[in-house]
């Protein structure tokens, strides 16, 4: 018998990841470069991720485990119910003491964003979703974008996103370009309403935009990958095509300029 519900144990954990990290900021945590250009790890991603997973399967034994700071094994392909974890979502940020990075926490059956938080503990944000039951910031709930037309749309993308090579005929569209370092981040932020899009064209960790997409769908947007399909996710490669996130209009509008080949 399960004695909470798969939000509130990821609402839990998330706070307790939190306090973790919170200890290493301003620089008291060791840093590395992982192999294969696959960017920054520290002290913290790993004391948080081996938390999360202590706590996390514990509380549900017979869910599998994929991370970014876990080796992936082929394990959880066999397991309907999953959990996708990224300990600390923007680590360039925390090293470099922005506070915009987040704790990503994800709840997977059959492929199907369950449950989902993204936290940002020193910025007091609890982003929190349940599948057909709305999504919420610090208990308040969100509400996607209402923007119909493209044109002057606020659009979370890093700047090569926007290179003419990715659009059809070069036509790069005439938004307003903002960034963040956390994609988890980034689709919270449209989740809310403060921007009207989010856009990464680069193959994409599941474990980014797991936790994210389905604040945006229960939001009222449209998540998809770049072939206009929503995403699936305990892949065997656990990436995606890249993502789009915005209310319907501007999502459709957007991936109608997206060149297929990009």
């Amino acid at each position: 018998m399960q004695v909470i519900d798969d939000l509130t144990l990821l609402t839990d954990a998330a706070r307790d990841a939190g306090k973790i990290a919170a200890r290493y900021f301003h620089g008291s945590a060791d840093q590395w470069d992982k192999p294969d250009n696959q960017g920054p790890v520290t002290e913290a991603d790993l004391a948080v991720d081996k938390m999360l997973r202590e706590e996390l399967t514990a509380a549900r034994p017979s869910y599998g485990w994929l991370s970014e700071e876990t080796e992936d094994t082929a394990e959880r392909l066999d397991q309907e119910d999953l959990f996708i974890i990224d300990p600390i979502d923007g680590t360039r940020s925390f090293i470099q003491g922005s506070t915009t990075w987040a704790h990503s926490l994800a709840v997977v059956r059959a492929g199907q964003v369950q449950a989902a938080v993204v936290y940002l503990p020193l910025r007091d944000k609890l982003y929190t979703a349940a599948r057909g039951q709305g999504a919420w910031l610090n208990g308040q709930p969100l509400s996607v974008s209402n923007r119909q037309a493209l044109a002057d749309a606020t659009v979370l993308a890093a700047k090569p996103n926007f290179d003419p090579s990715h659009w059809i005929d070069g036509a790069v569209p005439p938004v307003k370009r903002q960034f963040r370092s956390s994609l988890a981040y980034r689709l919270s932020l449209v989740g809310e309403g403060r921007f009207d899009a989010m856009l990464t064209l680069r193959p994409t960790w599941e474990w980014d935009v797991a936790a994210g997409s389905l604040i945006v769908e229960e939001a009222g947007g449209r998540v998809s990958d770049l072939s206009g399909q929503s995403p699936r996710f305990n892949n065997a490669v656990p990436q995606l095509s890249g993502m789009v996130a915005a209310g319907r209009s501007v999502h459709d509008a957007l991936a109608e300029q997206l060149d297929a080949r990009c």
